[in-house]
């Protein structure tokens, strides 16, 4: 007995959907929803188009179709359609966008705890003894330190100023296209709370280097690790203090 035109489209539809989820049924690595209902959409326009390339088969995979809307004898049939379609089209719709109640399983921390060590340059640096190497210049020799300031400001922007703004203060060119938002070192509750050590972590590692609390919405922000040399970023970072006022936390400084 041959199948229905409607079946083998129904059947087809549902192998290619399958298809698409078995990565993540098999394997523990699913394809994101978003790409499997791009997919979709492409091949069922390509089984449509196939399945209707002749007037017989497009006849075929549309007259029960036709039939449940204009036969007077499939009425009780068209209304139950009609009536449970849209309750379908109802709950898929509400369940897509109704908000979670749940509160997130982790807090997302603005400032995560930093690891012990990290390595860095072929290097493996103690952010708990790590300093600033440059800073010591701020007292010894004050001209040097200025110059010093001065190439970090070009550093800056060069690099950082696209999304820190050129006032330092979170709103570069590409700020609002940025989750989370780039923290502001203007003010008294960013940089001002941190040591040297955290920033250059911060700046060498980037959102890549994160740990887990600092999920869901972790940073933009690329590893500069591979883009500046460790003069460069400890450079940059006496510029950013520098600008706006802040003197670096220690541990010897409340």
């Amino acid at each position: 007995m041959k199948m229905p035109k409607i079946i083998q489209f129904i059947v087809l539809s549902l192998l290619a959907y399958l298809f698409f989820k078995a990565p993540g049924f098999l394997l523990g690595k699913p394809i994101p929803e978003s790409l499997i209902f791009m997919y979709m959409f492409f091949v069922v326009i390509t089984i449509l188009l196939v399945m209707t390339s002749t007037e017989k088969g497009t006849k075929e995979l549309f007259s029960p179709i036709r039939a449940l809307v204009e036969d007077p004898s499939k009425r009780l049939i068209r209304n139950v359609v009609f009536a449970v379609l849209p309750l379908i089209a109802i709950y898929f719709t509400y369940n897509a966008v109704k908000p979670s109640l749940e509160p997130p399983v982790e807090l997302r921390a603005t400032h995560p705890a930093p690891p012990a060590t990290i390595k860095a340059y072929d290097k493996t640096f103690d952010l708990a003894t790590l300093e600033n190497p440059y800073r010591r210049l701020e007292k010894e020799d004050p001209a040097q330190f200025r110059q010093f300031v001065g190439e970090g400001g070009v550093i800056y922007f060069r690099n950082c100023f696209y999304c820190h703004g050129d006032k330092l203060d979170g709103k570069g060119h590409y700020a609002q296209g940025l989750n989370p938002l780039p923290l502001p070192f203007q003010g008294k509750d960013t940089i001002a709370q941190l040591q040297e050590s955290y920033v250059f972590w911060r700046v060498v590692k980037g959102g890549p280097g994160l740990p887990k609390e600092g999920s869901p919405a972790i940073s933009s922000m690329p590893a500069w690790e591979n883009m500046l040399t460790e003069d460069e970023v400890w450079k940059a970072i006496l510029f950013i203090y520098d600008y706006t006022g802040n003197v670096p936390r220690s541990w010897g400084k409340k």
